[in-house]
């Protein structure tokens, strides 16, 4: 890209369909809205890790009825900060018993769990606060869209970079057609930083005892029976395929979350495996590049989206091509958005920060009139947003109407790596239109467990 670049933009108005102008404004009207004074009721399901914070976030918002956790010391930790909410170890127990004295829930389980407890929790009509990625299976993120429309409750995806003043901007920016139409999306991560291959490609073979504290069967859930081991719980899960999604999942929903929310990618035309480190039936690959192709949105042309993560065997970092960085020094994770007239660089995992390259020809750039809302108040904004629309206000910008979307594109990618080749999607019918991936899309639940 050697070209000089004009510096011109489109009106806003041009763009009023793409999904960060749809995302306060899809039809949404909660069940029951909370008025200014009104006391929300909040519990927490999974409350260590990120968890706890999240929970915590919510109670600077409201009353912590309830906390839920499979770790009876996570539990006894966070009882120091709410000491009048009820104790629970398994979550359906806990929304049956306590149904009509919770309004709300964070979820922060390992991805496995997501999707189980946020159905059935607003299936009672609960409102939503779910970590990334939204769910572990591409069927799952389709479900948990359908639901929040379905039972009308006030939803939220935890990429707590949506709430930056900085996002909202780089969206403003490439909306308004600052770098032209873009038709490259490169994507890379630091991660993975938890054990998986080429270190672990097997289950451990030892069979430790399961702590006292620890309920091992319910941390299981709907995932397949097997023994317990410290390699799971507490950290290492994040690089298992039966209870993480390794770094696409872990990250995408951060990194990626500008160029889905600027350019409207929605669902994807295909998805294919470029390279990656050998695979395995237990962990994510150690490295691994997919590319994935959207297509033409509104007046926005086809883009075609690649994701980097991990290190070739030599150490090297897997990134996109230099020369697109204009001499600038790649970070650990960042984005990059080609257009025509040049390139939005994120140097980091949020894309709260960025700047336009080359940068000599935008060294005049003032960009666009505002118009999206700023939040600028991070974690605890998400928080502030998913209230807000509890309370009949606009729909928190990361709602599960745009979460579930960009997950279903995003875990789409583990999907390429496992089968290794070129996956021909079928969004509607949710299906392969070449081979036969249903195992994977939707995986089966252990016994007990709702699918």
């Amino acid at each position: 890209m050697t070209k000089k670049f004009t510096k011109t933009y489109v009106s806003r108005r041009s763009f009023i369909g793409t999904a960060a102008a749809t995302a306060f404004s899809f039809n949404f009207f909660p069940k029951r809205v909370f008025g200014a004074n009104d006391r929300i009721a909040f519990a927490g399901i999974g409350i260590g890790g990120k968890g706890s914070s999240d929970i915590d976030n919510a109670g600077n918002l409201g009353d912590v009825v309830a906390l839920c956790d499979i770790d009876l010391n996570k539990i006894n930790e966070k009882s120091e900060k709410f000491p009048g909410a009820k104790h629970y170890k398994d979550f359906r127990k806990m929304l049956e018993e306590m149904d009509s004295q919770i309004d709300a829930v964070t979820i922060s389980t390992p991805d496995h769990m997501h999707a189980p407890a946020g159905l059935m929790a607003m299936s009672l009509g609960k409102h939503v606060y779910c970590q990334k990625p939204l769910t572990h299976s591409v069927y799952e993120a389709r479900r948990m869209g359908q639901a929040a429309r379905q039972y009308k409750v006030a939803t939220q995806m935890g990429n707590q970079g949506t709430a930056s003043d900085g996002l909202r901007r780089g969206v403003e920016v490439i909306q308004s057609g600052a770098i032209g139409p873009v038709r490259e999306v490169h994507v890379w991560t630091n991660r993975p930083v938890w054990p998986q291959a080429p270190d672990i490609t097997a289950r451990p073979t030892d069979t430790p005892p399961i702590p006292n504290h620890v309920d091992w069967y319910l941390f299981l859930g709907v995932a397949p029976d097997r023994p317990y081991h410290p390699a799971y719980h507490p950290f290492g899960w994040r690089g298992w395929l039966d209870f993480g999604t390794g770094a696409i999942g872990d990250m995408s929903c951060h990194t990626a979350n500008l160029a889905f929310m600027a350019l409207n990618l929605g669902h994807p035309l295909s998805v294919e495996s470029i390279n990656h480190g050998p695979i395995n039936d237990e962990t994510f690959p150690a490295w691994a590049t997919t590319k994935t192709e959207f297509g033409a949105r509104g007046t926005m042309p086809p883009v075609s989206y690649y994701w980097y993560e991990g290190k070739f065997p030599d150490g090297k970092k897997n990134l996109p091509p230099l020369d697109l960085f204009y001499g600038e020094k790649p970070t650990n994770s960042g984005s990059l958005l080609v257009g025509d007239k040049g390139v939005l660089y994120s140097p980091n995992d949020y894309g709260s920060s960025w700047k336009l390259l080359p940068g000599d020809d935008f060294k005049d750039y003032e960009g666009p009139t505002p118009w999206l809302p700023r939040n600028g108040k991070g974690d605890q904004g998400m928080k502030n947003e998913w209230v807000e629309a509890m309370r009949g206000g606009r729909p928190a910008m990361s709602n599960f109407d745009y979460a579930s979307q960009m997950t279903e594109a995003i875990l789409l990618g583990n999907a390429a790596l496992r089968v290794g080749g070129k996956i021909e999607w079928d969004s509607t019918r949710l299906q392969a239109k070449n081979m036969d991936i249903s195992d994977i899309i939707q995986r089966e639940y252990r016994p007990g467990w709702m699918a």
